[in-house]
């Protein structure tokens, strides 16, 4: 399927299901001679890895990924990379019930509409389950940024179903199960997930990422603008309901004089500040590039729910099994691995187009 593929010049192609026997990613660009091992790709797969806390889904997958292709003596060759994950711990059993029911709020409906035919074990394709190849993709790509270009890449969580979070400290956030640089409010996260649970309700969340050292000239005009294909990437992401850039919507009630980000010679990267994001007009403009990204809480819910039949008939549904209570705890892992993606393929069309980086 078409939208199985992210990126032109560094194009991924997403395989699987997340009850299938494997999942997994083929890269076609990436540059011949860089170093690359199982061990770069897994540090990140396991920063995503389900069942590391009671907060999230007890699905228990090790997520060991296996490079099929395109290394020789440990570096890459130019040619297609392809990376399989192994799905171990199935439960197709769980899904049996609402083999002909639609979840609300889920992908069923509209998988069934599109295609006349869904696979409703552990949501098939749609699932969440499917987003370890992409980690595993934005590995490999965030090692090349990082080793030829500096570029730095990261995200956490900023709001969890209505707690806002303040970005205190970036060494915690991998320290902790929420991924937040506000370490202090780790107890008041748990306590708030444990009555989550306990409810059989979900929640929604925010998660902010930006990269740093991203050389100026990344994007190009109208259809290929950076931000266009940042947003494009991230609402790739399950449960993405809203992308910002810079200041996002609080530019509603600025001025322009507020708004606008000064240039002087004196300054720090020539900016006064940074309200655009790193990006005007589509193209980088050598400042940190920033996002905010709203998740939606998880449809699967206890609670019973409206719903219908593939036949027409009104149902309640309650959607078991295990699942993530709040998809975004487990998010910026992802965040940061689709932020990678889409910086290595501009940086690739770039030295294209113009014959140099920055």
């Amino acid at each position: 399927m078409a939208g199985s593929r992210i990126g032109e010049y560094f194009a991924v192609t997403n395989f699987g299901e997340s009850h299938g026997p494997a999942i997994g990613c083929v890269i076609d660009g990436c540059p011949p001679g860089m170093e690359l091992s199982a061990e770069d790709i897994q540090k990140q797969l396991d920063r995503r890895r389900p069942g590391q806390s009671r907060h999230v889904t007890q699905r228990k997958e090790s997520d060991t990924v296996e490079i099929l292709s395109g290394l020789y003596k440990g570096v890459t060759t130019g040619t297609p990379i392809a990376l399989l994950i192994r799905n171990e711990d199935q439960r197709s059993k769980d899904y049996s019930a609402i083999e002909n029911v639609f979840r609300p709020a889920h992908a069923d409906y509209t998988y069934y509409r599109k295609f006349g035919i869904r696979d409703p074990r552990g949501g098939g394709r749609s699932s969440a389950r499917l987003t370890a190849p992409t980690v595993a993709a934005g590995a490999v790509a965030r090692k090349w940024l990082e080793k030829n270009l500096g570029i730095q890449i990261r995200a956490c969580l900023t709001n969890l179903g209505g707690i806002p979070l303040a970005i205190k400290d970036w060494s915690a956030v991998d320290e902790n199960p929420f991924f937040t640089a506000d370490p202090q409010k780790v107890p008041e996260l748990e306590a708030f997930m444990d009555a989550l649970r306990k409810s059989g309700d979900s929640a929604g969340s925010e998660v902010y990422a930006e990269a740093l050292g991203a050389p100026a000239g990344l994007g190009d005009p109208i259809y290929r603008r950076l931000d266009a294909c940042l947003a494009y990437a991230f609402m790739g992401l399950n449960a993405v309901k809203g992308v910002s850039i810079g200041d996002g919507f609080d530019v509603i009630g600025a001025r322009g004089t507020e708004n606008a980000d000064q240039m002087n010679t004196r300054w720090e990267n020539d900016f006064g500040s940074n309200h655009a994001g790193g990006i005007l007009g589509g193209i980088s403009n050598g400042q940190p590039i920033t996002a905010r990204i709203a998740i939606k809480p998880t449809p699967s819910v206890r609670t019973e729910l409206d719903s219908m039949t593939v036949d027409g008939e009104n149902v309640r549904v309650s959607t078991k099994g295990r699942h993530d209570p709040c998809v975004g705890i487990r998010a910026a892992p992802i965040i940061e691995a689709l932020f990678a993606l889409v910086l290595m393929d501009q940086v690739l069309a770039q030295r294209g187009q113009c014959g140099r980086i920055g």
